[in-house]
């Protein structure tokens, strides 16, 4: 078993079976539609297990580089897919790309137990939405080929945008057509500073295999850009991710298809693919254009960024009438707090930002998961239509105060041990913009308790409250493996910090590696600025 997990089949398999159980989950028809992804779901979940349990964060593994060339990965594969472009079939994992595909399986056969009665219409086509979605970014978070990873990329928009345009709320087709334009245009620019690097390969003489440039991230790290290329292909990159966090000031997409989508959508939006920008600044943008991200103007821009969004996303919060809303917006500041670890450039602070991505994937998918329930019960979620719910459902009301705790960093849960090491690590290298973000800390509480007090703790005046059902032991169930982790990772989160800083080592290695062209060499203006972070 170990053999297997060591080796590249694995990835294949977690590709392509949520892809295969969506052709049959269509084909099952309505009825059975739901039963198929739960199975598979629970299947892909156990099978990504022991990828945990097997993996070793030193391991080394060759993608068919010249001269056999090692890279610090694992379950590597390099299978030639298109030879005459040089596009390969290229997949490897680290610490960074493990946890994410765990997060991804985990909350799979959760989103489908959240839906089991909330979708009654289209089941199918739902259902293998939902399992092509997650193809898609199991595909993203191991691709190491720049093309692999862009057809990946662009494949989970397509489901995420039918869930959200024809399970969703009363302006579905509006959210959806703006989330899928936000991120459209954004990965457009990627892709033109995708082929452009595959160019400057190939103009430059073959990097790799065969005598031909290939789309090969490994063979993109060797390139050598002069300090404008490396900033516009920054600027490029960045901007994809920046629309996928979503950061300041391009966040407008995330609150409409947070409250327009379906339970699920909004699950998988919060706890994956926000993730998405976040891991490309990490494994894309900073170690291929490192003089351009390390810059120091680049580093306060994008600082300053990440405290923006922290700070007004938390103030626009706190004036919600609809909860979930408010807990899009929440996603906002989370990821705030992630750029800001991300870009302090030392390894507490990354270590920081990736627990953070791990921990809001937990927290925020169980407050949608929670106001989901609530909304199958009263099919609302405007805050003022509730009051008195600790009284009337008191499982519920234990779960939402737990979530809301999680979402605020209460020491004991993965939010506080999150938020202290990016917090560190931001004034290690900003003290000022660590002491300004730390503010972000206290209005999580100004904007979240309200909401607690006011549904569950305002008095019952409303009739419609008093008798609805509290949870069940489905809805039990699927809460339960997040509140276990929530708190698993907030006590002792040394098993996960131990398997990924390897993996963020080597990213913050290689984005201090000055690699300009010859022509600007050691003195030029972007490794002067460079110099100074």
């Amino acid at each position: 078993m170990q053999s297997f997990y060591q080796s590249h089949g694995i990835l294949t398999l977690l590709i392509v079976l949520p892809l295969l159980g969506a052709v049959a989950a269509y084909l099952s028809g309505e009825r059975n539609a739901k039963h198929v992804a739960l199975w598979v779901g629970v299947a892909e979940f156990v099978i990504s297990i022991p990828l945990f349990v097997f993996f070793d964060p030193r391991a080394t593994c060759s993608v068919g580089l010249r001269g056999g060339t090692s890279v610090p990965m694992s379950n590597c594969v390099s299978v030639s897919w298109f030879p005459d472009w040089g596009i390969r079939y290229q997949l490897a994992m680290d610490g960074i790309s493990l946890f994410m595909v765990l997060l991804t399986t985990l909350l799979l056969p959760l989103m489908v137990l959240g839906s089991w009665t909330y979708i009654r219409e289209r089941e199918r086509g739902f259902y293998a939405s939902l399992l092509a979605l997650t193809s898609g970014v199991v595909g993203v978070f191991v691709a190491v080929d720049m093309f692999l990873f862009y057809v990946f990329w662009e494949m989970m928009l397509i489901p995420m945008y039918f869930l959200i345009g024809l399970w969703g709320g009363k302006e579905r087709v509006y959210a959806a057509v703006k989330f899928f334009l936000y991120t459209a245009v954004g990965s457009l620019l990627m892709l033109v500073a995708i082929l452009y690097l595959w160019y400057k390969a190939q103009a430059g003489g073959p990097v790799a295999m065969g005598g031909a440039a290939t789309f090969s991230y490994f063979d993109f790290l060797q390139l050598q850009l002069t300090g404008r290329e490396q900033f516009f292909l920054f600027l490029a990159f960045a901007l994809a991710f920046a629309v996928k966090v979503p950061m300041f000031p391009f966040h407008t997409w995330l609150p409409h298809a947070h409250v327009q989508a379906p339970t699920a959508g909004s699950v998988i939006l919060a706890g994956v693919l926000l993730k998405m920008g976040t891991y490309g600044f990490i494994r894309f943008a900073l170690p291929l254009f490192p003089n351009a991200a390390s810059d120091s103007r680049t580093v306060t821009w994008a600082m300053v960024l990440g405290i923006i969004g922290i700070l007004y996303a938390a103030m626009v919060a706190a004036v919600q009438p609809n909860a979930k809303k408010l807990v899009a917006y929440t996603s906002v500041a989370h990821l705030g707090f992630v750029i800001l670890g991300i870009f302090a450039f030392n390894l507490v602070g990354l270590q920081g930002a990736l627990l953070v991505m791990i921990g809001h994937g937990l927290s925020t998918p169980m407050l949608f998961f929670l106001l989901g329930m609530l909304y199958e019960r009263r099919h609302s979620y405007e805050i003022d239509d509730f009051g008195g719910l600790a009284a009337s459902i008191p499982v519920f009301a234990t779960l939402l105060v737990f979530a809301a705790m999680a979402s605020i960093g209460l020491p004991g849960t993965a939010g506080f041990a999150s938020e202290f090491l990016v917090l560190v690590g931001a004034f290690l290298s900003r003290p000022w913009m660590a002491l300004v973000a730390a503010l972000g800390v206290i209005f999580a509480a100004y904007y979240m308790l309200p909401m607690v007090q006011r549904m569950l703790f305002n008095p019952l005046s409303r009739a419609e409250n008093r008798g609805i059902p509290d949870l069940n032991a489905r809805e039990i169930g699927l809460l339960a493996p997040l509140v276990i982790l929530i708190i698993l990772l907030g006590f002792y989160p040394k098993p996960v910090l131990d398997r990924m800083e390897p993996a963020a080592a080597r990213v913050l290695e290689l984005s201090r590696t000055s690699r300009l062209a010859p022509e600007f060499g050691p003195g030029g203006p972007v490794a002067a600025a460079s110099d100074n972070r």
